[in-house]
């Protein structure tokens, strides 16, 4: 791994220059952003990274379909290997904000009673523009909508 600050070649398994003592990095080719030695991708463009070897860095396999077809990106007729409809959705995370400071002083039982009725809230909110909870955190929902759970979902 090159040092940014000095040029020294040093082992991809340090994680400072052996000449200059500089932290070492990975600068992005796309957007020149320094990225800690052991990322594959940049934290900025996510552009991939290059190894130690100075190569870009493997990108990861696409995962198989439903269908269980197998493509790559390269393949041309790619996108009619799969069926589908699309949408937009639309994730949301909501939670109770300093829950963690007001519930460190109460007993579960108090901090329960005040947190349940603002989960409640939001549930009825969620329910309310046809979305569902994916998660409940303990003070807190991630909710979809625009999609449903599964195929066969009836909406009222």
């Amino acid at each position: 791994m090159r040092c940014l600050k000095c040029g020294t070649n040093n082992p991809s398994t340090n994680n400072f220059c052996t000449k200059c003592g500089n932290a070492l990095a990975k600068q992005c080719t796309k957007c020149k952003a320094e990225n800690p030695p052991t990322s594959d991708f940049c934290g900025k463009c996510v552009a991939a990274l290059p190894d130690s070897a100075g190569s870009e860095a493997v990108r990861p396999k696409v995962p198989e379909s439903a269908a269980g077809v197998r493509f790559t990106p390269e393949e041309a007729d790619a996108s009619s290997a799969l069926e589908g409809e699309r949408k937009t959705v639309t994730a949301l995370f909501a939670d109770i904000k300093g829950s963690t400071e007001l519930e460190q002083d109460l007993d579960p039982e108090e901090a329960r009673a005040i947190v349940d009725p603002a989960l409640k809230l939001m549930v009825d909110a969620v329910r309310r523009y046809d979305g569902y909870i994916v998660q409940s955190t303990g003070d807190g929902v991630l909710a979809l909508f625009g999609t449903c759970r599964s195929e066969r979902c009836v909406r009222p």
